[in-house]
């Protein structure tokens, strides 16, 4: 080996080496002292025990699934050469659709590459493929399994790694390794902003102010309380619907998701519809609010916010929309009216990706078991609050390639910065939960499912019953929502009012919300009533292009049609506190 190549070798062992450090100090930072990490951990133990225990009993479907791998890895080979000679010839084992880490051109054109991608997606599809063809597993273990064994797999990709992506390999050559020193420093910084744990930068989060940049919509904050902060938005029209309209978003998240840029606005867009449109602003909980339940999010917030709505239009009626958990307060709070007798204040209700059955969470379920949740709780208890970094690790977890492994390449092997975008800025600007509302939510939502069923679940020593809502729903739900399964809130929605208007939206639990008229971007599915089953409303839906905003303002119009003049936010009698977006929603982590 002439001194050439020995420099080189050393260099690439060298650059080999700094990967492996990053990758084994970005995992450990990640979840440095992270419970959700540490119980989940504890249960793949567990649940791979018992999948070893399965084999051993009917070892018959590991065998073959053994023998299909080699036919199939012996493919690949003849395949990988041949493709030399012909050009044309097609990869034997391909990505799922979205799967965007092989797009470089070199994953394809090189044979070695090539070979590497091929063999690591035959291992993941045949390990994911094994764990189904397992007989003996209950459904909840395989989804378990199937989670734990995929986290696995797209940590281990070779697009992951210096030595084994060819893109990577190149930039590192072609800069000498400056796009390594550039993501050490990247590295480092977000090391220094995450204090006790790796928060790694989604977007530049410099980039936006929120009242300049993000939630602009004018307005005022009319009222405040320990929990929430309600804003008044200016009317842009003469006149306005005489009924005034309350979204309450979910507390897991900051409210202007609902309010991000003019172009993208739901909030804009319904004031411009001639609604008088106010916001609650959730206000992100310390360790001093740990005895907040969730019954205080529905009483002295949802109820509170009906209250200061009425005291600040005159109006006792209102019409409402719940996003995701806030969605869940909504109907909670519809079906306490009832429960104590009193006046149904809400005349309508839109729930916009909402569980109310709580029986098909989705890839959350991977949390909800006795083990999982038991070791929540104490470490709320313990903590008064789950922290909202740990919450988005675990919700990013969900989505591992496009939410961590995609920007652990591009920031701290390739040394780009994150680009600026309005929806990762909000992604990370993470909410806190209090120890009492979470585990309500974990054990008596999620665990034991007590929702639905009747006289179950107490709101201030009051049990209620959601069967007894009868008020108008306007229930949307997407296709691919990961977070709130359509399958589940359709389940849902036949627990409550019989008068329901249930949609079905294209793409995912934010961008098939957040889906303006002017984007033409996303379709809905819309049809005949809600009994049987999701999958026979469905088949007879009819789908229609367009944003599902447009069939909402028919819908509720039609239960909201006289006008008034238009009301200002702030008079001398009314003088609010401060313009919007207030304050609450500007304390950040």
């Amino acid at each position: 080996m002439d001194t050439q190549d020995k420099d080189l070798n050393q260099t690439l062992n060298a650059w080999w080496q700094y990967n492996q450090d990053m990758y084994t100090a970005f995992n450990s930072s990640l979840f440095n002292d992270n419970p959700v990490q540490k119980a989940l951990s504890e249960q793949s133990n567990r649940d791979f025990g018992a999948w070893l225990d399965a084999i051993i009993k009917k070892p018959e479907a590991m065998q073959q699934n053994q023998l299909d791998w080699w036919q199939n890895q012996l493919q690949i080979i003849q395949q990988t050469f041949a493709s030399t000679e012909m050009a044309d010839t097609k990869d034997s084992v391909t990505e799922e659709r979205g799967d965007r880490r092989f797009k470089a051109d070199e994953w394809q054109e090189n044979p070695w590459f090539n070979y590497i991608k091929q063999s690591y997606l035959l291992f993941g599809q045949s390990l994911l493929s094994s764990i189904r063809e397992t007989p003996g597993l209950d459904d909840k273990l395989k989804e378990r399994l199937e989670f734990f064994a995929r986290q696995t797999v797209n940590s281990l990709s070779p697009s992951n790694f210096i030595s084994t992506n060819p893109e990577l390999l190149k930039l590192t050559l072609d800069s000498n390794g400056q796009n390594l020193i550039d993501g050490f420093e990247l590295f480092k910084k977000d090391l220094e902003k995450g204090g006790d744990m790796l928060r790694i930068s989604m977007t530049d989060e410099s980039a936006f102010e929120l009242g300049t940049d993000l939630a602009t919509t004018p307005g005022r904050v009319v009222f405040q309380n320990h929990l929430f902060e309600l804003i008044q938005y200016n009317a842009s029209s003469d006149d306005v619907y005489q009924v005034p309209l309350l979204f309450v978003p979910p507390f897991v998240n900051k409210y202007y998701i609902l309010d991000l840029q003019s172009n993208n606005s739901m909030v804009k867009w319904a004031v411009d519809q001639g609604h008088t449109v106010f916001m609650m602003s959730w206000k992100n909980p310390d360790v001093s609010m740990k005895d907040i339940g969730f019954e205080d999010y529905v009483v002295d917030g949802v109820i509170a916010a009906v209250d200061a709505v009425e005291k600040h239009t005159g109006e006792s009626d209102i019409n409402a929309i719940g996003y995701c958990i806030g969605g869940t307060l909504l109907a909670t709070a519809m079906a306490y009216f009832v429960s104590k007798r009193m006046k149904q204040r809400i005349k309508s209700a839109t729930l916009l990706t909402t569980l109310l059955d709580f029986s098909q969470p989705g890839e959350l379920g991977v949390f909800v078991n006795e083990p999982t949740v038991t070791a929540l709780e104490a470490y709320n208890i313990q903590n008064g609050i789950m922290h909202g970094h740990m919450l988005g690790a675990s919700f990013s977890m969900l989505r591992e390639n496009s939410l961590y492994w995609n920007y652990y390449v591009n920031n701290y092997l390739k040394g780009k910065a994150p680009m600026s975008m309005d929806l990762l800025y909000w992604n990370s600007d993470s909410t806190n939960l209090t120890a009492k509302s979470h585990n309500f939510m974990l054990r008596e939502l999620y665990l034991e499912n007590k929702l639905i069923g009747e006289k179950q679940v107490s709101i201030r020593g009051t049990k209620i019953d959601l069967s007894k809502i009868k008020q108008p729903l306007y229930v949307l739900s997407t296709r691919d929502d990961h977070i709130a399964l359509w399958q589940g809130t359709f389940k849902g929605a036949q627990q409550t009012s019989k008068n329901i208007t249930f949609v079905l939206g294209e793409s995912g639990h934010i961008a098939g919300v957040i889906n303006p008229p002017q984007a033409n971007k996303y379709g809905y599915w819309f049809g005949p009533d809600v009994s049987g089953e999701p999958q026979q409303w469905f088949d007879k839906a009819k789908h229609n292009k367009g944003s599902w905003w447009t069939h909402w303002q028919k819908w509720v119009t039609s239960h909201n049609s006289e006008k008034v003049p238009a009301r200002i936010t702030h008079t001398q009698d009314t003088p609010g506190i401060y313009d919007a977006p207030g304050e609450y929603v500007k304390v950040k982590l």
